[in-house]
C-alpha cells in the first residue's frame, strides 16, 4: 500500500472519533491490551510520562518532551488530535514518523488488527508505541486521548502521571458532572506512581484524593506550590494566558521527577529554562495563540470549552484591540449555544467588539453553518455565513485591514477548523 492507501485503511477500519463522534468511542481497553501483546508489549520498552485532562493536556505534554529533549535525552512524544498531518501524533525529537514506518506497520499487522476489529485510535497508539520501542526512545511523554480510565493510552506504566484539570467536556462520555469526569481521568492513577494534578478544584479534589491514597500514590497539586505571573519569563513561543497554570503544572512535573535519582542530574535548570523557551522550536506546537499574519493581526486559537474560551479572551484583552473579527465554527457535539454566549459575554465584557464570521469545518462531524448561524441568533448574535473557512477568513482580513490597527482576526472554534486553516494558510495569506 501506498502511505495514502494505509491511512484511507485506517480511517476506514473502525471509525475516528475525532471525525465522527460517538459512533466512533469505544469504552473498552481489551483491544488495545490485546494489540501490545500481539506487538510484544512495547509499551513496557520505554519509560513514560502519562498527561490527561481537560484543558492544558496538549500544551503541557509538549513543555515536558521539550525540557526532556534539552536534557540531551531521545524523547517520544504522543499527541492527539492533529492538524494537518496525521504524522504530527507521533515525534521522537521533534520529528513525525516517516511515511514509510506508518506504512510498514500497517502491513506488518493487518491481519492481527483486523482480527481484533481494532479502531483508528487503537491502531494509532499500537503505531506509537511500536515506533518508540523499536527507536529505543529513553522516555516518551504520552498524552491521553479522551477520559483516562478507558483511554487506548492507558496501558503504560508511567514514571509520572498528570492531571491537569477538570471541566465539564466530552460530558456524553465521562459524565454529567465534575466529579464523575475527575473520576475517569483519576483512572491514569497506577500503584505507587506519583500523581501531579494542576489544579485544587473544590468539587474534584477529594476525587484525586481518595483515589491516589487506594492507589499508594504520592499525589501533589501545583496550584499550591507554584504560582506562574509572568508568562514571558518562561517563554515567548506559547503566549496564551492558560500557559500560565500549564507552566506551573510543569514546574511541579520537573521537581517530582527530580525526586528519582536518575532525573536529579539530568533535569538540569538549564534544561527546565531552554525546555520552556524553546517548546515550539522542538516539538512544533501548533495551533495554540498562533499568529497567522500579522497585517492584519491574525491569531489561530484551539479553545473549544468554556475554560478555554475565557483564557483565550484574556489574551485578547491584553493586545488592547477595539474590534475582533471573529471567524468561528464547531463540530455538532458542542453546545454552541453555550459557548457563543461565552465568546460574546466575555469578549464584550473586556470593552472589545465583535463581528461574526461563521463558517464550518471539513470533517462528517462538523455542524453545518447554517445551523449554526440558526443557533447563534437565538442568542442575539447576528454574523456573515461562510460555506469555506478560507473564504470567512479573507473576509475577516479585508474588513480588518480596511479598519486599521485596532481591528484584529480570531479563528477559533473546533480543533477542525483552525486545521482547515492551517492547511489553506498559504492560499489565504498569500496576497
Amino acid at each position: 500500500m501506498t502511505y495514502d492507501e494505509t491511512l484511507d485503511y485506517m480511517y476506514a477500519q473502525l471509525p475516528m472519533y475525532h471525525r465522527i463522534g460517538a459512533a466512533a468511542y469505544k469504552a473498552d481497553l481489551a483491544p488495545t491490551e490485546a494489540l501490545m501483546a500481539h506487538l510484544g508489549h512495547p509499551e513496557r520498552a520505554f519509560r513514560s510520562i502519562h498527561v490527561a485532562g481537560t484543558n492544558g493536556k496538549g500544551s503541557v505534554s509538549h513543555f515536558l518532551a521539550s525540557i526532556l529533549q534539552e536534557a540531551g535525552l531521545k524523547v517520544g512524544l504522543y499527541t492527539s488530535p492533529h492538524l494537518v498531518d496525521f504524522r504530527e501524533r507521533m515525534r521522537i525529537g521533534g520529528e513525525m514518523i516517516s511515511r514509510a514506518a506508518v506504512v510498514d506497520f500497517v502491513e506488518r499487522n493487518r491481519e492481527a488488527m483486523e482480527g481484533l476489529k481494532l479502531s483508528f485510535f487503537e491502531m494509532t497508539v499500537g503505531l506509537a508505541f511500536d515506533w518508540f520501542a523499536r527507536e529505543k526512545v529513553d522516555i516518551a511523554v504520552v498524552e491521553v486521548g479522551m477520559g483516562g480510565r478507558l483511554d487506548s493510552t492507558n496501558v503504560i506504566t508511567p514514571e509520572l502521571s498528570i492531571i491537569t484539570n477538570i471541566g465539564l467536556d466530552h460530558t456524553q462520555f465521562l459524565g454529567d458532572t465534575l466529579e464523575k469526569i475527575a473520576a475517569e481521568k483519576a483512572g491514569i492513577i497506577k500503584k505507587g506512581v506519583p500523581v501531579v494534578v494542576g489544579e485544587s478544584q473544590e468539587a474534584t479534589k477529594p476525587v484525586f484524593c481518595k483515589v491516589a491514597e487506594e492507589k499508594g500514590a504520592p499525589l501533589v497539586f501545583a496550584d499550591e506550590h507554584y504560582l506562574v505571573d509572568n508568562i514571558n519569563k518562561y517563554t515567548e513561543e506559547l503566549t496564551g494566558e492558560y500557559q500560565k497554570k500549564n507552566i506551573a503544572t510543569v514546574l511541579m512535573a520537573v521537581e517530582v521527577l527530580r525526586g528519582k535519582e536518575q532525573w536529579r542530574t539530568v533535569l538540569t535548570e538549564n534544561a527546565v529554562a531552554m525546555g520552556l523557551a524553546k517548546v515550539v522550536s522542538n516539538t512544533h506546537l501548533r495551533g495554540r495563540w498562533e499568529r497567522l499574519a500579522s497585517d492584519p493581526l491574525t491569531i489561530c486559537e484551539t479553545a473549544h470549552n468554556a475554560d478555554g474560551i475565557r483564557a483565550m479572551v484574556d489574551k485578547v484583552k491584553q493586545l488592547g484591540k477595539r474590534r475582533v473579527h471573529l471567524v468561528y465554527g464547531c463540530v455538532n457535539d458542542k453546545d454552541s449555544k453555550s459557548i457563543l454566549q461565552i465568546l460574546q459575554q466575555e469578549i464584550v465584557r473586556q470593552g472589545v467588539d465583535i463581528t461574526w464570521y461563521f463558517s464550518q469545518p471539513t470533517v462528517p462531524r462538523r455542524k453545518p453553518v447554517a445551523e449554526l448561524v440558526a443557533v447563534a441568533s437565538e442568542v442575539g448574535i447576528m454574523g456573515q455565513q461562510f460555506e469555506k473557512v478560507e473564504d470567512a477568513v479573507k473576509a475577516a482580513c479585508r474588513a480588518a485591514c480596511a479598519a486599521g490597527d485596532g481591528d484584529m482576526v480570531l479563528i477559533t472554534g473546533s480543533i477542525f477548523l483552525v486545521a482547515d486553516v492551517l492547511a489553506a494558510a498559504t492560499k489565504i495569506f498569500s496576497h
